[in-house]
């Protein structure tokens, strides 16, 4: 796939639509590999499966200019806030709450990505944003919150601050990469930023594998941890930062309703879990919100 041209935004729509609803489905099976790995084996097996897999992304095209030491920069906290501490933060959050706490944390990515956009690079947020950021987040609140109901709890204290430290580390992942991707192909970034990741985890990783029982690791678990690696570190990195080369950070934040929206769909699909009616009617408010980001877009003014 090449880069989307910017009188065509909706191809650049679909990657990053494709790319948060990835990243919703392997948090909420992520469930499942924490049962079976320690939180930092489970990162550095998921950067060292992805680093063989993109070898040959690292190397610089022939019309690529070189890395310059803003780049480097922004590489290395892209990878460290965005990739290593969101896996961090994400994978222990979800061991110790609930994957409806998360559902209620994760929403409120799209309002912290709109927010850190204005502040950090200086983009309006219109009226239609706005309101898309509105229904993003309050749908997929309430559904979290009216499955909440039910349940004993919203887990713990911890594992919730740590959710929100994810949201945080996603928004900024978001806005460092809007400013990566002027400079660096989509193919490129993926690569580098895995091997910062699996450079950062590797002394946590080892520590923890030099104790580990891998001979009791299933078949499906690791077919499992496959699919996780090459999601997490390959597929939805290059597919967010070739949609977002052509779409506003502010607009593309939209998108991250995706991941709460997949979770849930992991859940009901996976799980078993009830799926009512008020549920479906969140879920279509939260999708409301893409509609509303995308809407006559490519009657606007080309996005720069």
């Amino acid at each position: 796939m090449t880069h989307a041209h910017p009188h065509k935004p909706w191809l650049s729509y679909l990657c990053l639509g494709a790319a948060m609803s990835l990243v919703g489905s392997y948090v909420g099976l992520s469930k499942l590999l924490v049962l079976a790995f320690p939180v930092f084996l489970l990162a550095w097996l998921r950067f060292g499966i992805a680093a063989i897999a993109m070898a040959g992304w690292v190397k610089r095209a022939p019309n690529e200019a070189r890395l310059s030491p803003r780049d480097r920069k922004l590489l290395f906290f892209e990878s460290f806030i965005g990739n290593f501490l969101f896996s961090i933060c994400m994978l222990f959050g979800v061991s110790m709450t609930t994957a409806l706490a998360a559902g209620v944390i994760m929403a409120a990515i799209p309002a912290v990505v709109a927010l850190m956009s204005w502040a950090f690079l200086g983009e309006r947020i219109t009226g239609r944003v706005a309101a898309a950021i509105a229904c993003a987040v309050s749908g997929i609140a309430l559904v979290s919150l009216v499955r909440h109901a039910g349940s004993d709890g919203v887990g713990s204290l911890l594992g919730n601050l740590l959710l929100l430290g994810a949201v945080f580390c996603e928004a900024s992942y978001v806005v460092i990469g809007k400013q990566l991707t002027g400079n660096v192909s989509a193919k490129r970034i993926s690569a580098l930023v895995n091997l910062w990741g699996l450079a950062l985890v590797t002394p946590f990783g080892v520590w923890q594998a030099l104790g580990f029982g891998f001979a009791a690791v299933t078949g499906a678990t690791w077919a499992l941890l496959l699919f996780y690696s090459l999601a997490a570190s390959m597929v939805t990195v290059w597919l967010w930062m070739t949609g977002l080369k052509h779409v506003p950070a502010s607009s593309a934040g939209i998108f991250t309703v995706l991941l709460p929206v997949s979770a849930g769909a992991v859940g009901v699909v996976v799980l078993g879990e009830r799926f009512s009616g008020v549920q479906q009617a969140a879920f279509a408010l939260a999708l409301t919100g893409v509609v509303l980001a995308t809407w006559r877009a490519d009657r606007a003014a080309p996005i720069q």
